[in-house]
């Protein structure tokens, strides 16, 4: 198999690294907007650097695999489906529901595949805590907390294209509070503060955000958000029922520390941001990407699934603006969880 990796910068990176040591994985050809990143990398890895995207879909490849900047996703996912290509492509497929939807229908009309890249869905912790739901070991489930915090915020030059801190990071709580659960939201409350940095103000974002979340069956669920948490990168989900109890992401690298005398020690060595943290579940999302192409397993993040993460997204975005509950109704593309 010849798979075509669209993107060298960190993510784009791991992916290469990973498809490069697949069985299944002839070669790779890579390309990338700096023309010298994409050559190192082939360089390193063995592999072929393409000077455009352009020559990705002239020499001809099996897959397509898509990290660029987020402006560029969905117009990479139409080519590739009116090529006929499966497609995995990071998280989002655009800014907007618009053209979230139009990427989708150019993939269904074709008939051909768009895996997206949602890696918490490969990570041991969720997935144990999604098999303790389904399994009924929690009882009636009432509660969920669910959280994401950065260590150091991402450059200025950043904000402005990243969707926001909804979109861009909580967004990954959102498609967990689904999976997990295997309910929908049906109502948010949320709020936001840009009482950090300036940069933060100047690109219209904030800084830190809460929402409190409905499920369908009545479960309820807080997301919190911040890019200032100096103590290390923090990814959690708390999962309370009328029976148990459980956590996601606590550990011996978490980055807080107990109060209480016989407490556990503070993290000596704190995660500090996703990739360390999550580094196992992309290398594992690369490897699904290869056995749904082949056909040996079904797709485990489609682009619909996607659209229910966003669809939350902005639904906590027009609350936030407007200061108001805001009902899922009220935001299009919706669709019922299989």
């Amino acid at each position: 198999m010849r798979i075509g990796v669209i993107g060298t910068g960190r993510i784009g990176t791991i992916h290469a690294r990973t498809l490069s040591r697949h069985r299944e994985v002839g070669s790779l050809i890579l390309t990338d907007v700096d023309p010298v990143r994409a050559q190192e990398l082939a360089n390193r890895l063995g592999e072929t650097a393409a000077p455009s995207t352009e020559e990705i879909f002239k020499w001809g490849v099996d897959a397509v695999v898509i990290t660029t900047a987020t402006s560029a996703h969905a117009e990479l996912i139409g080519r590739a489906a009116r090529s006929g290509l499966p497609v995995f492509c990071e998280k989002p497929i655009a800014l907007d529901l618009p053209g979230s939807l139009a990427a989708i229908a150019e993939v269904e009309t074709a008939g051909t595949i768009l895996q997206m890249g949602f890696q918490r869905r490969f990570d041991t912790g969720y997935t144990g805590a999604r098999e303790a739901v389904r399994s009924g070991r929690l009882g009636r489930l009432h509660t969920v907390r669910a959280m994401t915090s950065d260590q150091t915020p991402p450059p200025a030059a950043y904000l402005p294209i990243s969707g926001g801190l909804y979109r861009d990071a909580l967004i990954h709580d959102f498609d967990m509070l689904r999976w997990v659960t295997g309910r929908e939201v049906v109502d948010v409350f949320a709020a936001g503060s840009d009482a950090g940095p300036a940069m933060f103000r100047e690109a219209g974002d904030i800084d830190t955000a809460a929402a409190v979340l409905t499920l369908d069956d009545g479960t309820l669920a807080t997301v919190t958000a911040t890019r200032l948490n100096g103590a290390g990168y923090d990814v959690r989900m708390e999962l309370a029922g009328e029976l148990d109890q459980i956590v996601v992401g606590l550990d011996d690298r978490t980055p807080i520390a107990s109060t209480e005398p016989s407490g556990p020690p503070a993290a000596s060595k704190p995660w500090t941001g996703f990739l360390e943290r999550f580094g196992p579940a992309y290398e594992a999302e690369l490897i699904a990407f290869v056995e749904v192409v082949v056909g040996q397993r079904t797709n485990p993040c489609d682009g619909r699934e996607a659209v229910q993460a966003l669809r939350i997204a902005e639904a906590c975005e027009v609350s936030r603006r407007e200061r108001r509950p805001v009902r899922l109704g009220e935001i299009a593309g919706g669709h019922a969880l299989s």
